[in-house]
């Protein structure tokens, strides 16, 4: 299998390349769990129920196609981005 017993280079160098405070916070809000509170569970349900009612209308109005199943595909991401709004951001 190719790959397999891969010699990887690992001798990079990151104390070149130190992270500034604003980059670690950055890495910290994104790459953390972020438990929902109060009124997020519900408001996550509100976004999901909202667009399922609109990817239901573009199924029923837009022809099967490369273009509608783009547009399904960046619906989806409008409930994922807004719920990490909520999320990271409260």
């Amino acid at each position: 299998m190719e790959g397999k017993n891969c010699e990887c280079k690992t001798d990079i160098r990151y104390a070149e390349n130190p992270l500034a405070e604003v980059e670690q916070a950055m890495l910290d809000k994104v790459f953390t769990y972020h438990a929902p509170e109060g009124d997020q569970p519900a408001r996550y349900v509100a976004l999901r129920d909202r667009a399922r009612e609109y990817a239901e209308l573009v199924i029923r109005l837009a022809p099967a196609s490369r273009e509608r199943s783009l547009a399904m595909t960046k619906l989806e991401e409008v409930v994922f981005w807004a719920n990490a709004a909520i999320a990271r951001n409260e």
